[in-house]
């Protein structure tokens, strides 16, 4: 019998959870509380992935100033490496030039004390021979001409 009242008071009683009264009463509660815990889970989903993006966008912009400095870098040092190679090939070509430069001037120089002494040893030979040289004289220039009616 205290059950039996027991049960009636309760359902008399306000603020108390009265019982439910049917099935479909459940059900509707249950789908309720199923929508509610999908859109909260879309909702959370829905931050999780704007924060995904706002991440990503981010990183984007992070390996875009990575990039933008490496190249600087690369570049920088690949000017820094063709400005030594640079240096060092206008040292060794200057070296080489310097060189020659020096070679050539000895040549000339060379050349030119020898065309002083044949100059002097022709003189010379002038000087003892007249007739020898003026004789000699005639013939270059006798074959000068004939090389001239040639050509």
């Amino acid at each position: 019998m205290d059950q039996n009242r027991t049960r009636g008071e309760a359902q008399s009683q306000p603020g108390k959870n009265p019982k439910p009264a049917s099935v479909s009463e459940s059900l509707n509660r249950g789908k309720d509380a199923i929508e509610a815990a999908a859109s909260d889970a879309t909702t959370a989903a829905a931050v999780d992935l704007q924060a995904i993006r706002n991440d990503l966008s981010n990183l984007k912009d992070t390996l875009a100033r990575f990039m933008a400095q490496a190249s600087s870098e690369a570049a920088k040092s690949a000017r820094d490496v063709s400005s030594s190679i640079a240096g060092q090939l206008k040292d060794a070509v200057g070296d080489v030039a310097d060189d020659l430069a020096g070679k050539g001037t000895q040549f000339v120089s060379t050349a030119g004390e020898q065309g002083k002494t044949l100059a002097a040893e022709m003189e010379a030979i002038a000087r003892r021979n007249p007739l020898g040289a003026l004789a000699g004289a005639l013939a270059i220039g006798f074959l000068i001409g004939v090389w001239g009616r040639r050509s």
